[in-house]
C-alpha cells in the first residue's frame, strides 16, 4: 500500500560508528511485508532504536519485529559503509540482507559486511 511505500528503507546517521537494527514490517494478518534498517549513535542499546521505531510503525498500521542487530560504520567522505557485530538482546541481524537494503539508498557507496565484533 501507499503507506508502506512512504516508510524509508534506511534511516541511519550520516557519519560515525553506531548500533543498528533490521526490522520487519508486516500488515496484521499477513500480506505485504518489508525489511528496513534503522541506526543511530544516539542509541546506547539496540532496544532504544526499536522502542522509537515500533510506535511510529504501529501508527501506520504495521506490526514490527526486530530481526537482529549489529553495528554500522558510516564513512561519508570515502563513501564506505561497513556492517558488522551483533546485538546482545536481539541477536545478529543477517548483515547480507542489511547490505542489500543499504545499496538501494547508497547506490554509489562501497558497502561490505563481516561477522567481526569490532
Amino acid at each position: 500500500g501507499p503507506a508502506m511505500a512512504a516508510v524509508r528503507d534506511v534511516e541511519i546517521d550520516p557519519e560515525g560508528t553506531f548500533k543498528y537494527i533490521l526490522v520487519r514490517l508486516q500488515r496484521p494478518g499477513g500480506g505485504e511485508q518489508r525489511d528496513i534498517v534503522r541506526g543511530t549513535r544516539a542509541a546506547e542499546f539496540h532496544n532504544h532504536i526499536f522502542e522509537k521505531v515500533n510506535p511510529e510503525m504501529e501508527k501506520l498500521g504495521y506490526e514490527c519485529k526486530c530481526l537482529g542487530g549489529g553495528k554500522i560504520d558510516h564513512n561519508s567522505k570515502e563513501k564506505k559503509i561497513r556492517v558488522f557485530g551483533l546485538s546482545t538482546g536481539y541477536g545478529k541481524a543477517d548483515h547480507s540482507v542489511t547490505v542489500e537494503i543499504l545499496k538501494k539508498v547508497y547506490t554509489d557507496y562501497e558497502i561490505t559486511w563481516s561477522d567481526d565484533k569490532k
